[in-house]
């Protein structure tokens, strides 16, 4: 089945980490471009950081620079996104989706709050 399981989600202080996971399976995971996406309540769903199918080349959102880093490992066909210094505006449903595929996971939920 060619799906993307989205893992690691859940509730964290503010200034507190997460590292978010997305196992793919049915595909070629190598081959494709990935990017994490996230939606808070009300409000659109906004990319978040973006990397290459080879290379790693990285992009990220300015309001996750210097905080968040998206990471990949072939092998596992995992890509990760490592939050830290998680801000309450961080809180969000975060999905990963498969450039080239046009395939969403089903979102985990983060909530950062005291």
């Amino acid at each position: 089945e060619v799906q993307l399981v989205e893992s690691g989600g859940g509730l964290v202080q503010p200034g507190g980490s997460l590292r978010l996971s997305c196992a793919a399976s049915g595909f070629t995971f190598s081959s494709y471009a990935m990017r994490w996406y996230r939606q808070a309540p009300g409000k659109e769903r906004e990319l978040v950081a973006s990397i290459g199918s080879v290379g790693g080349r990285t992009n990220y959102a300015d309001f996750v620079k210097g905080r968040f880093t998206i990471s990949r490992d072939n092998a596992k066909n995992t890509v990760y996104l490592q939050m830290s210094s998680l801000k309450p505006e961080d809180t969000a449903v975060y999905y990963c989706y498969a450039l080239g595929r046009r395939l969403w996971g089903q979102g985990t939920q983060v909530t950062v709050s005291s």
